[in-house]
């Protein structure tokens, strides 16, 4: 049977790293050459990944701290757990919608600044209630930008307390679609969506395209008053932009997950410490998604949720493999297959599947493949990584 190494950069719960099987896989903190490495917030950009990294597997939904472009080149999945803290970023989320309606944070700042011994205590605090009024949900809207797992989830939970829904999402998958609420109102632009919401919402990964996506220009044309949530990555929002807006009383409130110096001594910034997956709930879901999703691929060469590869799903029909990333150029399988076929190898099935500038190919084959031929395919041009997989492989 094949023993398999796996590295884990952070505390990943157990629940999750049981479904490593102990008679084949090593699991810990202390594995040298390692076949997966398993993280959660750990920083990878300046580690020496080991050789031997076959595939990488983030337990959760982010993969900043991970530096994905030199795995691509090395032709190494990384994989990743999307959906899995769903629902725990959507309940806080919730709070903190309902923390910014009620101006409970400041509600609690003033009860704390009382004198517990004082005669008019009660008085105090009945006087101080009235500036502290708020807004009921229903019939509100609700502004979500990125339609995703978690921002479908928070569309759906704010449909149920009556409140009126607007998103916006260019990027929407196909399944995302059919999980929107029928009600949402589709917004053709972003700034569409802040025009018209009370509360907005924001719920898309950080690349290039969307750092600083909330900036000046964009707060410039939100609605007077209106509240911002950030539960998804701090450089989403520009924050010296935010805070010039809360003290112009363009916004309202800024809550999010994020706290940092320019946000720190702000009176109407809510920042929590990263809690947004921080329930047993998701760190056990997280954990379970993606070390099976290492497992398939480590015993299979299967893909699921890779963040740098496609998805691709082959039934063993013969009892050897062959895993092999490349470059998404032309003439790849037929170097492949003729250089199977000058190795006697016989091609029982084959599957091929791209994204972007990766390609992945799976082949099984009816005799066992030697290191002779795994070298030969390695060695043709575009090819990032070859594995031979044994049907014993699992």
């Amino acid at each position: 049977m094949s023993h398999y190494r796996i590295l884990t950069l952070n505390q990943i719960s157990t629940q999750g790293l049981h479904r490593f099987p102990a008679a084949r896989y090593a699991v810990g903190k202390a594995i040298d050459k390692p076949d997966a490495i398993i993280v959660r917030s750990h920083d990878m950009h300046s580690m020496v990944i080991p050789d031997s990294v076959k595939a990488i597997g983030r337990a959760g939904a982010g993969t900043n701290n991970i530096p994905v472009a030199a795995m691509s080149a090395r032709g190494v999945p990384v994989f990743n757990a999307p959906g899995a803290n769903a629902n725990a970023v959507k309940e806080l989320v919730l709070t903190a919608l309902l923390l910014a309606a009620r101006n409970v944070v400041p509600a609690l700042r003033y009860v704390d600044s009382l004198d517990a011994g004082a005669s008019d205590l009660e008085a105090r605090v009945e006087e101080g209630k009235k500036q502290f009024a708020g807004v009921e949900l229903p019939q509100r809207t609700l502004g979500i930008i990125g339609l995703g797992a978690i921002g479908s989830l928070v569309a759906d939970t704010a449909i149920k307390l009556g409140m009126k829904v607007i998103g916006f999402d260019p990027e929407i998958t196909v399944d995302a679609a059919w999980r929107l609420p029928s009600s949402v109102r589709k917004a053709n632009s972003i700034d569409e969506v802040l025009k018209h919401a009370d509360f907005v919402t924001l719920h898309v990964p950080l690349l290039p395209a969307t750092r600083h996506l909330i900036d000046d220009k964009r707060l410039a044309v939100t609605k007077p008053g209106a509240v911002l949530l950030n539960f998804a990555r701090d450089a989403i929002v520009d924050e010296s932009a935010v805070v010039a807006a809360l003290r112009a009383r363009r916004l309202k409130y800024y809550l999010c997950d994020f706290p940092s110096a320019t946000l720190k001594s702000e009176p109407n910034v809510v920042a929590l410490p990263h809690l947004g997956a921080s329930t047993a709930e998701a760190e056990e879901n997280c954990a379970v998604m993606v070390v099976d999703h290492v497992r398939e691929y480590l015993e299979h060469g299967t893909i699921a949720s890779a963040v740098n590869f496609p998805d691709v799903d082959m039934p063993r029909e013969a009892p050897h493999r062959v895993a092999i990333a490349n470059a998404n150029v032309p003439n790849m399988l037929g170097q492949i297959s003729s250089t199977m076929a000058k190795g006697g190898l016989n091609i029982h099935t084959m599957v091929n599947k791209s994204r972007g500038e990766m390609a992945y190919t799976l082949v099984d084959v009816d005799s066992q493949v030697d290191e002779s031929l795994v070298r030969s395919l390695a060695a043709i041009a575009g090819v990032l990584s070859v594995r031979a997989i044994p049907a014993d492989a699992g």
